[in-house]
Protein backbone atom coordinates (compact mmCIF):
# COMPACT_ATOMS: atom_id res chain seq x y z
CA UNK A 1 0.00 0.00 0.00
CA UNK A 2 1.47 3.47 -0.95
CA UNK A 3 1.66 6.77 0.83
CA UNK A 4 -1.78 7.70 -1.07
CA UNK A 5 -3.40 4.49 -0.45
CA UNK A 6 -2.39 5.27 2.96
CA UNK A 7 -3.64 8.74 3.20
CA UNK A 8 -7.48 8.09 1.49
CA UNK A 9 -7.72 4.97 3.61
CA UNK A 10 -7.00 6.97 6.99
CA UNK A 11 -9.41 9.83 5.26
CA UNK A 12 -12.17 6.99 4.75
CA UNK A 13 -11.61 6.04 8.33
CA UNK A 14 -11.82 9.30 9.91
CA UNK A 15 -15.71 9.81 7.97
CA UNK A 16 -16.59 6.69 9.18
CA UNK A 17 -15.79 7.25 12.88
CA UNK A 18 -17.88 10.40 12.25
CA UNK A 19 -20.83 8.58 11.03
CA UNK A 20 -20.74 6.61 13.87
CA UNK A 21 -20.40 9.86 15.64
CA UNK A 22 -23.54 10.70 14.64
CA UNK A 23 -25.90 8.02 14.12
CA UNK A 24 -24.56 5.54 17.22
CA UNK A 25 -23.51 7.99 19.83
CA UNK A 26 -25.98 11.31 19.22
CA UNK A 27 -25.25 13.20 21.88
CA UNK A 28 -21.53 12.78 22.71
CA UNK A 29 -19.34 15.32 23.42
CA UNK A 30 -16.14 13.86 20.90
CA UNK A 31 -14.48 11.17 20.07
CA UNK A 32 -10.88 10.20 19.47
CA UNK A 33 -10.17 8.07 16.64
CA UNK A 34 -7.31 6.48 16.22
CA UNK A 35 -5.74 3.00 15.32
CA UNK A 36 -2.81 1.47 12.80
CA UNK A 37 -5.14 3.20 9.86
CA UNK A 38 -4.81 6.60 11.28
CA UNK A 39 -1.33 6.10 11.89
CA UNK A 40 -0.57 4.92 8.25
CA UNK A 41 0.52 1.41 9.04
CA UNK A 42 -3.02 0.00 8.39
CA UNK A 43 -3.81 -3.32 6.95
CA UNK A 44 -6.65 -5.30 5.06
CA UNK A 45 -8.00 -6.88 8.72
CA UNK A 46 -7.34 -3.41 10.87
CA UNK A 47 -9.57 -1.50 12.74
CA UNK A 48 -10.82 1.51 13.86
CA UNK A 49 -10.04 2.48 17.43
CA UNK A 50 -12.88 5.16 18.70
CA UNK A 51 -13.00 6.68 22.23
CA UNK A 52 -16.35 8.45 22.66
CA UNK A 53 -16.90 10.98 25.34
CA UNK A 54 -20.28 11.52 26.67
CA UNK A 55 -20.91 14.39 29.05
CA UNK A 56 -22.36 12.30 31.31
CA UNK A 57 -23.06 8.02 31.59
CA UNK A 58 -24.11 5.85 34.52
CA UNK A 59 -21.45 3.57 33.24
CA UNK A 60 -18.67 3.44 30.70
CA UNK A 61 -18.70 0.30 28.01
CA UNK A 62 -17.21 -1.10 25.05
CA UNK A 63 -18.65 -2.59 22.00
CA UNK A 64 -17.37 -3.57 18.14
CA UNK A 65 -19.42 -3.40 15.38
CA UNK A 66 -18.56 -2.71 11.72
CA UNK A 67 -19.10 0.38 9.74
CA UNK A 68 -18.64 1.54 5.95
CA UNK A 69 -16.77 -1.28 5.89
CA UNK A 70 -14.35 -1.29 9.24
CA UNK A 71 -14.43 -2.88 11.81
CA UNK A 72 -14.50 -0.61 15.05
CA UNK A 73 -13.73 -1.06 18.62
CA UNK A 74 -15.83 1.67 20.93
CA UNK A 75 -14.78 2.47 24.12
CA UNK A 76 -17.47 4.95 25.23
CA UNK A 77 -16.86 6.62 28.66
CA UNK A 78 -18.09 10.31 30.00
CA UNK A 79 -15.33 13.00 31.70
CA UNK A 80 -15.05 10.88 35.00
CA UNK A 81 -14.75 6.84 33.42
CA UNK A 82 -12.26 8.04 31.39
CA UNK A 83 -10.39 9.42 34.13
CA UNK A 84 -9.86 6.23 35.78
CA UNK A 85 -8.92 4.75 32.70
CA UNK A 86 -6.18 6.92 32.19
CA UNK A 87 -4.75 6.79 35.75
CA UNK A 88 -4.94 2.84 35.83
CA UNK A 89 -3.25 3.00 32.60
CA UNK A 90 -0.59 5.03 34.04
CA UNK A 91 -0.14 2.75 36.96
CA UNK A 92 -0.23 -0.34 35.41
CA UNK A 93 2.92 0.57 32.72
CA UNK A 94 0.90 -0.16 30.23
CA UNK A 95 -0.66 2.81 28.60
CA UNK A 96 -3.15 1.80 26.30
CA UNK A 97 -5.91 4.32 26.67
CA UNK A 98 -3.69 6.90 27.38
CA UNK A 99 -2.10 6.32 23.92
CA UNK A 100 -5.22 6.66 22.19
CA UNK A 101 -6.44 9.34 23.86
CA UNK A 102 -3.03 11.64 23.35
CA UNK A 103 -2.55 10.34 19.28
CA UNK A 104 -5.81 10.24 18.41
CA UNK A 105 -7.82 12.71 15.75
CA UNK A 106 -10.58 14.33 17.14
CA UNK A 107 -13.94 14.60 15.99
CA UNK A 108 -17.58 16.21 17.00
CA UNK A 109 -18.41 19.32 18.68
CA UNK A 110 -16.63 19.84 21.79
CA UNK A 111 -13.16 20.14 20.64
CA UNK A 112 -11.30 22.43 23.05
CA UNK A 113 -12.58 20.00 25.79
CA UNK A 114 -11.13 17.45 23.94
CA UNK A 115 -7.83 18.73 23.03
CA UNK A 116 -7.86 19.72 27.16
CA UNK A 117 -7.83 16.24 27.70
CA UNK A 118 -5.35 15.00 25.21
CA UNK A 119 -2.98 17.39 26.21
CA UNK A 120 -3.02 15.68 29.61
CA UNK A 121 -2.52 12.12 28.74
CA UNK A 122 0.04 13.62 26.11
CA UNK A 123 1.79 14.72 29.04
CA UNK A 124 0.98 11.66 31.00
CA UNK A 125 2.60 9.89 28.22
CA UNK A 126 5.62 11.90 28.01
CA UNK A 127 6.53 11.06 31.37
CA UNK A 128 7.19 7.93 31.13
CA UNK A 129 5.73 4.88 34.08
CA UNK A 130 6.99 5.28 37.32
CA UNK A 131 9.72 3.23 38.66
CA UNK A 132 9.21 0.29 39.03
CA UNK A 133 8.91 -0.44 43.33
CA UNK A 134 7.05 -2.32 45.85
CA UNK A 135 5.27 -5.17 45.78
CA UNK A 136 4.33 -4.73 41.68
CA UNK A 137 7.65 -5.23 41.29
CA UNK A 138 8.58 -8.47 43.02
CA UNK A 139 5.66 -10.02 41.45
CA UNK A 140 6.97 -9.41 38.17
CA UNK A 141 10.70 -10.19 39.33
CA UNK A 142 8.71 -13.40 40.73
CA UNK A 143 6.90 -14.17 37.35
CA UNK A 144 9.49 -14.19 35.31
CA UNK A 145 11.83 -16.58 37.93
CA UNK A 146 9.22 -19.03 38.25
CA UNK A 147 8.75 -19.22 34.52
CA UNK A 148 12.00 -19.34 33.81
CA UNK A 149 12.70 -22.35 36.36
CA UNK A 150 9.59 -24.12 34.85
CA UNK A 151 11.20 -23.59 31.29
CA UNK A 152 14.43 -25.11 32.80
CA UNK A 153 13.62 -28.40 33.00
CA UNK A 154 12.65 -31.68 30.53
CA UNK A 155 9.12 -30.74 28.62
CA UNK A 156 7.24 -31.72 25.87
CA UNK A 157 7.59 -29.85 22.74
CA UNK A 158 4.10 -28.27 23.53
CA UNK A 159 4.28 -27.43 26.87
CA UNK A 160 7.97 -25.54 26.30
CA UNK A 161 6.05 -23.07 23.70
CA UNK A 162 3.28 -22.50 26.00
CA UNK A 163 5.73 -21.36 28.74
CA UNK A 164 7.71 -19.73 26.36
CA UNK A 165 4.51 -17.53 25.25
CA UNK A 166 4.09 -16.64 29.22
CA UNK A 167 7.40 -16.14 29.67
CA UNK A 168 7.40 -13.59 26.61
CA UNK A 169 5.11 -10.80 28.33
CA UNK A 170 6.58 -10.75 31.58
CA UNK A 171 10.23 -10.95 30.33
CA UNK A 172 9.24 -7.65 27.81
CA UNK A 173 7.64 -5.76 30.66
CA UNK A 174 10.70 -6.01 33.28
CA UNK A 175 13.06 -4.90 29.76
CA UNK A 176 10.59 -2.17 29.51
CA UNK A 177 9.59 -1.18 32.54
CA UNK A 178 13.10 -2.04 33.91
CA UNK A 179 14.52 0.92 31.57
CA UNK A 180 11.85 3.75 32.34
CA UNK A 181 10.28 2.71 29.15
CA UNK A 182 6.01 1.97 29.01
CA UNK A 183 5.68 -1.55 28.34
CA UNK A 184 2.66 -2.85 25.65
CA UNK A 185 0.79 -5.95 24.76
CA UNK A 186 0.51 -8.36 21.97
CA UNK A 187 2.12 -6.63 18.83
CA UNK A 188 3.28 -3.62 20.94
CA UNK A 189 5.47 -5.60 23.45
CA UNK A 190 7.87 -6.04 20.39
CA UNK A 191 7.53 -2.93 18.76
CA UNK A 192 8.38 -0.56 21.38
CA UNK A 193 11.65 -3.06 22.43
CA UNK A 194 12.73 -2.16 19.08
CA UNK A 195 12.43 1.66 19.30
CA UNK A 196 14.11 1.39 22.89
CA UNK A 197 16.98 -1.06 21.75
CA UNK A 198 16.87 -2.56 18.27
CA UNK A 199 20.19 -4.97 19.06
CA UNK A 200 18.21 -5.95 22.36
CA UNK A 201 14.45 -6.23 20.50
CA UNK A 202 16.64 -8.89 17.41
CA UNK A 203 18.39 -10.62 20.23
CA UNK A 204 14.70 -10.82 21.87
CA UNK A 205 13.03 -11.92 19.15
CA UNK A 206 15.38 -14.74 18.03
CA UNK A 207 15.66 -16.38 21.52
CA UNK A 208 11.95 -16.38 21.79
CA UNK A 209 12.20 -17.84 18.76
CA UNK A 210 14.60 -20.88 19.30
CA UNK A 211 12.64 -21.24 22.51
CA UNK A 212 9.53 -22.39 21.43
CA UNK A 213 11.27 -24.18 18.66
CA UNK A 214 12.88 -26.57 21.86
CA UNK A 215 16.15 -24.61 22.18
CA UNK A 216 15.71 -22.31 24.95
CA UNK A 217 19.07 -21.79 25.96
CA UNK A 218 19.45 -18.12 25.00
CA UNK A 219 15.61 -17.21 26.21
CA UNK A 220 16.21 -18.65 29.34
CA UNK A 221 20.22 -16.74 29.39
CA UNK A 222 17.97 -13.58 28.29
CA UNK A 223 15.91 -13.57 31.14
CA UNK A 224 18.47 -14.71 34.12
CA UNK A 225 20.67 -11.14 32.56
CA UNK A 226 17.72 -9.59 33.04
CA UNK A 227 16.82 -10.66 36.58
CA UNK A 228 20.13 -10.00 37.40
CA UNK A 229 19.58 -5.98 36.26
CA UNK A 230 16.96 -6.10 39.30
CA UNK A 231 18.81 -7.92 42.05
CA UNK A 232 18.91 -11.29 40.32
CA UNK A 233 15.99 -14.47 40.95
CA UNK A 234 12.96 -13.74 43.27
CA UNK A 235 11.58 -16.53 44.89
CA UNK A 236 13.01 -17.57 48.35
CA UNK A 237 11.34 -15.22 50.81
CA UNK A 238 8.76 -14.33 48.38
CA UNK A 239 5.25 -13.30 49.90
CA UNK A 240 2.20 -11.96 48.56
CA UNK A 241 -0.95 -10.91 51.04
CA UNK A 242 -4.16 -11.49 49.88
CA UNK A 243 -6.85 -8.25 50.11
CA UNK A 244 -8.33 -8.28 53.56
CA UNK A 245 -11.85 -8.09 51.40
CA UNK A 246 -10.96 -11.68 49.70
CA UNK A 247 -13.31 -13.60 51.99
CA UNK A 248 -16.71 -15.50 51.33
CA UNK A 249 -19.19 -17.04 53.45
CA UNK A 250 -18.58 -21.26 53.82
CA UNK A 251 -21.41 -22.31 52.09
CA UNK A 252 -19.64 -21.88 48.64
CA UNK A 253 -17.02 -24.51 49.91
Amino acid sequence: MDELQKQNLAERALAAAGCCLASRYAGAAFAYVTGSIMRGEGTTFSDIDLVVVFPSLQTAWRESFTEDGFPVEAFVHDPQTLAHYLHADAESGCPIMVNMVATGSIVGPNIERARAIQAKAAKVLAAGPKPLDGPSYDMLRYQVTDLADDLRGARPPEEIAAISALLYQKLADLILLGRGAWTGRGKWAPRLIRKLEPQLAAEFDIAFRLAVQGNNGRFLALADRELDLHGGRCFNGFKQEAPVAARRSEEYL
